[in-house]
């Protein structure tokens, strides 16, 4: 099963309260390698952006007004996440918005129950910490330099990252893919060279008497 790292930004914090989706991100892998495949829309909210979710995101309603509205990307959202291992950070809050914004369409909603909230793993890691996204790509070396904004795709590639770390994987599939092209070249060089005969070499007179030599002169000498 593929996994999805799926990020998104708001016009505020409280879907209960009005406030709706304006950038939804997923990026998608297989074994935590990127596969390539993003889904990333920028979505005109038809919702007043709050002035401080405006200064974590940088996007404002004049920028959104002519973006596609979520639910002329919401059918292809569901299929791109359809059938993958769903990983968000404090899935609760990015989960609730978008449940609110299928609801509005009368779609099927996400079951918070079959995703993965890397801020629970987090925090039963380090109960003792602030376990925000910053924090944690502080806590594991991840470089932040490109997060002057909150920006939904990138946090996807910074959460993928986290996660790596949180769950102690290293990126191990790198190793087994270079296991696998290994065999292969092993495999494709012995049915090259199956059919080559052996050749013996014999050492001469003169280099086993050199041979012996060396190692009686050697062999004396203390190395350690």
């Amino acid at each position: 099963m593929n996994e999805i790292f799926l990020d998104t930004e708001t016009t505020g914090l409280s879907a209960k309260g009005g406030d709706r989706v304006l950038e939804i991100a997923c990026v998608e892998t297989e074994n935590l390698i990127p596969t390539k495949k993003i889904f990333h829309k920028l979505i005109n909210p038809e919702k007043k952006i709050s002035e401080e979710a405006f200064k974590i995101h940088g996007l404002s309603n004049d920028f959104l007004k002519d973006k596609e509205k979520f639910k002329d990307i919401a059918d292809e959202f569901l299929e791109f996440i359809k059938g993958k291992k769903i990983i968000i950070h404090n899935a609760a809050f990015d989960v609730e918005f978008i449940n609110t914004e299928l609801q509005k369409i009368n779609k099927k909603i996400l079951n918070i129950k079959e995703i993965v909230d890397s801020l629970e793993i987090a925090r039963s890691k380090f109960p003792a910490a602030s376990n925000s996204l910053d924090n944690l790509c502080k806590r594991f070396n991840i470089d932040l330099s490109k997060r002057t904004k909150h920006n939904a795709l990138l946090d996807c590639e910074l959460l993928r990252e986290v996660y790596i770390n949180l769950v102690d994987e290293k990126e191990p599939s790198l190793i087994s893919k270079a296991n696998e092209v290994s065999t292969d070249v092993i495999d494709s060089f012995l049915e090259t060279n199956k059919n080559r005969k052996k050749i013996f070499v014999k050492p001469s007179a003169e280099e086993i008497n050199k041979h012996s030599s060396f190692l009686k002169s050697e062999l004396k000498k203390n190395f350690f």
